[in-house]
């Protein structure tokens, strides 16, 4: 490992002590050139998914390769029927998820989301919402984005005006395929990445993001 490694290492290590939502001492953490190992075990998909994001959180990560397996506990918990109810329940109460257009299957706590939403956004806020449920093993999220309209020809143009009010995310080029949005360029970290897809995914009337960006210095 060599020192820029051992750096990003000591760097995830801290922001996994940092964050309450991982358990401490319990994930393992190896560097190759900027290639982050994340091991061990958690009780939830829902820590092993706070320690992904700490991980990504941390400048000069290019990858996480997650290889943490989620434990639930040895005592009675949630069975599949305890987790669809709570799944359903929790996309009612997001005012922001078209939960009438949702559906869900759970087994061996691994939850499979089915459906169509008009916004990519609403695609991952549903995702979002059962990762941190009780018991969940994992998710499959099989929901199709079907967008009322067609982006316009301002959209290339709206997107990147919309990249530098938030992030000034000069590096990052939009082009417009049909009802395709391609992001290629170069961002400074995983999170910066994250807010890339996020406001294209809020863009009307697209149906697929292509991210082709790299994560750099």
């Amino acid at each position: 490992m060599d020192v820029e490694d051992d750096q990003v290492q000591r760097d995830v290590l801290a922001e996994l002590a940092w964050d309450p939502q991982v358990p401490p001492n319990e994930i393992g953490v190896t560097v190759d050139q900027g290639v982050v190992t994340l091991t061990g075990h958690v009780d939830g998909a829902a820590r092993g998914w706070a320690a992904i994001r700490c991980a990504q959180r941390v400048r000069g990560v290019r990858v996480v390769a997650d290889e943490i397996e989620v434990r639930l506990p040895g005592t009675p918990g949630r069975t599949d029927g305890d987790i669809a109810l709570a799944a359903s329940r929790a996309l009612d109460w997001d005012s922001f998820v078209p939960a009438e257009h949702l559906d869900v299957s759970v087994a061996n706590g691994w939850v499979m989301l089915r459906g169509e939403v008009e916004f990519g956004w609403q695609r991952r806020a549903a995702e979002g919402e059962l990762r941190r449920l009780d018991g969940v093993r994992g998710i499959t999220n099989l929901v199709e984005v079907r967008p009322s309209s067609s982006p316009d020809e301002r959209v290339r143009q709206d997107v990147q005006r919309a990249l530098a009010r938030t992030l000034g995310a000069e590096r990052v080029a939009v082009e417009v395929d049909g009802d395709t949005l391609v992001l290629a360029g170069v961002v400074r970290s995983w999170w910066e990445r994250d807010q890339v897809e996020r406001v294209a995914w809020s863009t009307p009337g697209v149906r697929v993001v292509h991210d082709q960006l790299l994560v750099g210095g």
